[in-house]
């Protein structure tokens, strides 16, 4: 029985035997079975014809023995080019040396003379259907089951216990070392997972391009023990970097564990492996108690409403005042964005301005706040300033959009300031640079927002053509209580002035924080001592 072969009506072979009348046999019925035959009377033809058309062939049939370049000679220039080609070789039954050489090089199947045609049809079938379900259940990097096959492992299973290993920031290395070098560390870390989990008890998987799945075989191994093992192999995963070309390549990862039945353990453990990332733990097992599903509900429904705000026009800017610490008068407002619900409450960016940088909606937000900003610059002849993410900076769309708006509002943009958010890596200082310079052009004022909350780097301000610098309210909250506080405030303060930058503070909620920053001579004052964030109307 040969079983179902239609879908060799979809294939192209090339086919390379030297006996004329046979070649003649054999063809006349392939091509009643495949879609196309590239024919080859010897190695070098066919050889040369799998170079020219090797997009196009699906399939290679070929004799060993055959003059000027033989069978292997040729399957082994042709695994070069492609290793996964499937090959079936025709031999004598005499030639079985060459048909163990054969094997040898990864020849999928054979067939002896004289030709069964029905079984050549049905090993063609069965060498293509090895061959998808290798490419589709196999990670070729790698050489672990892939994601396709974990989830059809656990389609049945009963309780489960696994791990997500996730590599951070993995495309660092990539763009550190290079993609090749990126590819070559995934591999030795494989074999590195390989050495700490045993085939005995544990089943690997690379599920994705920097995860990388382990299954518990051995059921009678706790949480708890896996939970030690998991941690005993992060901890030497960050102790021994990894050796690339003479380049020593540290790696960290996080590590989410779940037990569950079925498909639902991956699902879990996908949940907190990204929960673990998000409060910087090195490792969490899921429970019910971190309330990740109640998260990922909240996080539809905001992406849901910022769509539909945005289309609604839900999203208005609310002013907060920063006054002179001198004078106590205002000197200019921040813009803050808000979203109004349907009870027309503000709700403010907490809820929902991470999310919507995450799905990729934050560039439409930032047009919103600077045509906002204008139009209180001309309504009120008020100093705005506006909050602008590395992000905006990085898009050329959403730099494009700001430069069109500073030109058609020339009259005005003396009056509008732009404040670089400084607790976002910044990862193109020229890009950075550039903007500056730009919007400068315009007469516009430019600061870093939040210094002192993430990546605070003093030598970058001394690089960036700024005006002012924005303590992060983290360091004011607390200042008059906190000595520790104060001695960093006092030395962002002098330091700004030694090179001319004036300074905000922010999160000033009473009179004894307002006078300890006055008496460290900032500048400015913002928070709300001094104002919430206000319509527009109410300015």
């Amino acid at each position: 029985m040969i079983g179902n072969i239609s879908k060799l009506k979809n294939i192209n072979i090339l086919y390379v035997e030297d006996e004329k009348a046979l070649r003649e046999i054999t063809l006349n019925i392939l091509e009643g079975f495949t879609k196309h035959q590239y024919v080859g009377v010897n190695g070098n033809e066919g050889l040369a014809l799998f170079k020219k058309h090797q997009t196009d062939i699906d399939l290679i049939i070929t004799d060993v023995n055959m003059p000027q370049m033989n069978g292997l000679d040729m399957i082994k220039e042709i695994k070069k080019i492609n290793p996964n080609i499937p090959i079936i070789v025709a031999t004598a039954f005499s030639n079985t040396e060459y048909l163990l050489k054969a094997i040898n090089i990864g020849v999928d199947k054979y067939v002896l003379k004289p030709v069964d045609m029905k079984k050549l049809l049905q090993i063609m079938n069965q060498s293509l259907l090895y061959h998808e379900l290798k490419d589709l259940y196999l990670d070729k990097l790698t050489s672990l089951p892939n994601r396709n096959r974990l989830k059809k492992d656990l389609e049945s299973s009963k309780s489960t216990l696994m791990a997500l290993v996730d590599i951070d920031k993995f495309s660092t290395i990539n763009d550190l070392y290079g993609e090749s070098n990126g590819n070559k560390t995934l591999y030795k870390f494989s074999l590195f997972l390989k050495e700490h989990f045993l085939k005995k008890q544990f089943k690997l998987y690379r599920v994705e391009a920097d995860k990388f799945a382990i299954v518990l075989k051995n059921t009678d191994i706790n949480v708890s023990e896996f939970y030690t093992t998991c941690k005993n192999f992060a901890d030497d995963v960050e102790k021994n970097a990894i050796l690339i070309d003479d380049n020593e390549i540290d790696i960290n990862v996080t590590i989410g564990i779940a037990q569950e039945e079925g498909t639902l353990v991956y699902e879990y453990a996908q949940r907190v492996v990204n929960y673990a990332r998000k409060k910087l733990e090195q490792i969490l097992i899921y429970d019910d108690s971190y309330d990740i599903q109640r998260s990922f509900e909240e996080n539809i429904k905001w992406v849901k409403q910022v769509k539909n705000g945005l289309k609604e026009n839900r999203f208005k800017a609310y002013f907060q005042p920063i006054i002179d610490t001198n004078t106590q008068e205002i000197y200019k407002y921040e813009a803050l964005i808000r979203y109004i619900d349907d009870n027309n409450e503000p709700v403010a960016p907490l809820h929902f301005l991470e999310i919507a940088r995450k799905a990729k909606l934050y560039p439409k937000i930032i047009k919103v706040m600077i045509n906002e900003a204008i139009h209180l610059i001309k309504q009120k002849n008020k100093r705005v300033a506006v909050n602008v993410s590395f992000d905006d900076i990085s898009s050329s769309k959403t730099t494009t959009y700001v430069y069109d708006i500073l030109e058609q509002n020339r009259d005005v943009t003396s009056m509008l300031e732009f404040e670089i958010l400084e607790s976002e890596e910044i990862q193109d200082f020229q890009a950075v640079i550039a903007f500056i310079k730009n919007v400068k052009k315009f007469g516009c004022t430019v600061g870093v927002d939040d210094f002192g909350a993430g990546y605070s780097n003093f030598n970058m301000l001394t690089h960036l053509d700024i005006d002012f610098v924005k303590i992060d309210g983290s360091l004011i909250l607390a200042i008059d209580k906190e000595k520790n506080q104060e001695i960093i405030v006092s030395t962002i303060s002098n330091f700004s002035k030694e090179f001319g930058f004036k300074t905000v503070a922010e999160f000033v909620t009473n009179e004894s924080i307002f006078n300890k920053i006055k008496e460290l001579k900032i500048d400015y004052a913002q928070g709300y001592f001094f104002g919430k964030p206000m319509d527009i109307n109410d300015i």
